[in-house]
């Protein structure tokens, strides 16, 4: 004969609620709640009985209720195209810096590099009713444009530029980015400068015609130079573009990589073919990731900020959403980038490098 559940005990397998714990701790569901909310009005005794009864029985709180309740949520929605890529670790790890100590979480969601999907991100993100939201990149659809727009909440696109934000935009311009990488390489005397691309998202193809600006800048014709891919960037990718480039350019001379990863591949790559960098193969990556300075020969690449656009992208949403609700005056923070010199490049006079390097420094 089935016995009858203990008193206190919870019967079924549904989720615990408050009056789950109230019976445990043998009190009423009202000074369960009190307890919970605002400890600081029952005894020490009475709290530490429902603390245990929680812990005991795995009970989690209402957020939705509570925020409904209180019209605050303490989340803060954002989107990314990629969870895997480490290029947006730096973002979310200075999100969570800021956020979680002053008791807001960090709701993320990954689109995959595909605008439908963000926009159904979005969409998603939104229902939950986060306090702000932030987006990675400017090439929203309509309809999540729309949705931003209308949603009453703090917006912020990070990563590139656009003259026409939504709310507030932080970032960098990906176009004059490329344009410096590949002005550099024909400086320090490259004549033949090829392009790897993958995948070749909005912000990889602004860097692609900032490759294709300084090439014609300079009359050198790109006619062979270029390979990309629309697959996710990966360092046996970059090894596989970069062998792609060099069947139709065997005299080239130097690579502008639009990641980090690829341009360790076009390295692996050079030493499995015995070509020496940078005597005869200068190669620059893009975002400076940790790897590159430990690389064997060290990495040239383009710095971008991307702690520092986290940031100051949470900052202003906690000086919004705690204070008067205002916007900052400036709507368009641009963060920069710089151009870090390694072994991966050939050295040129002191004063050419100088320049070179100088292009993208707009702090």
């Amino acid at each position: 004969m089935m016995q009858p559940p203990a008193p206190g005990k919870r019967s079924g397998r549904g989720r615990t609620t408050l009056s789950d714990v109230a019976a445990h701790a043998g009190v009423s569901a009202v000074t369960a709640s009190r307890a919970l909310r605002k400890p600081e009005m029952v005894s020490d005794d009475l709290r530490q009985r429902v603390e245990r009864a929680v812990r005991e029985l795995g009970y989690i709180p209402n957020q939705l209720a509570s925020a409904l309740a209180s019209a605050r949520t303490r989340t803060i929605g954002v989107v990314v195209p990629s969870l895997t890529n480490s290029v947006f670790a730096d973002l979310l790890r200075a999100l969570h810096d800021v956020f979680l100590p002053v008791g807001y979480q960090v709701l993320v969601l990954d689109s995959r590099y595909h605008p439908n999907e963000e926009e159904g991100a979005i969409h998603t993100l939104l229902g939950q009713h986060p306090e702000a939201m932030i987006v990675s990149g400017i090439d929203q659809t309509a309809r999540a444009r729309q949705l931003l727009e209308r949603s009453s909440v703090p917006v912020i696109q990070t990563m590139e530029l656009t003259d026409d934000p939504i709310d507030i935009n932080i970032g960098l311009d990906q176009r004059d980015a490329g344009h410096m990488a590949t002005r550099y390489l024909l400086g320090i005397g490259c004549r033949r400068v090829g392009l790897v691309a993958a995948p070749l998202d909005p912000r990889a193809h602004r860097r692609r015609l900032g490759y294709a600006d300084a090439m014609s800048d300079a009359g050198v014709d790109p006619t062979g130079t270029v390979a990309i891919t629309p697959r996710p960037s990966t360092v046996a990718i970059g090894a596989e573009l970069f062998a792609e480039v060099l069947t139709k350019t065997p005299d080239l001379q130097g690579i502008f990589c639009c990641n980090d990863d690829l341009a360790l591949g076009v390295l692996f790559e050079c030493q499995r073919r015995g070509i020496r960098v940078p005597d005869e193969m200068s190669i620059v990556g893009f975002n400076d990731l940790e790897f590159c300075a430990t690389a064997c020969p060290t990495l040239t690449s383009v710095a971008t900020p991307r702690y520092e656009m986290g940031l100051r992208s949470a900052e202003i949403i906690l000086e919004i959403i705690s204070g008067s609700g205002e916007r900052p005056r400036e709507r368009r923070i641009d963060v920069g980038f710089k151009l870090i010199e390694r072994d991966s490049t050939r050295r040129a006079a002191a004063g050419l490098r100088l320049a070179s390097v100088g292009v993208g420094e707009r702090r």
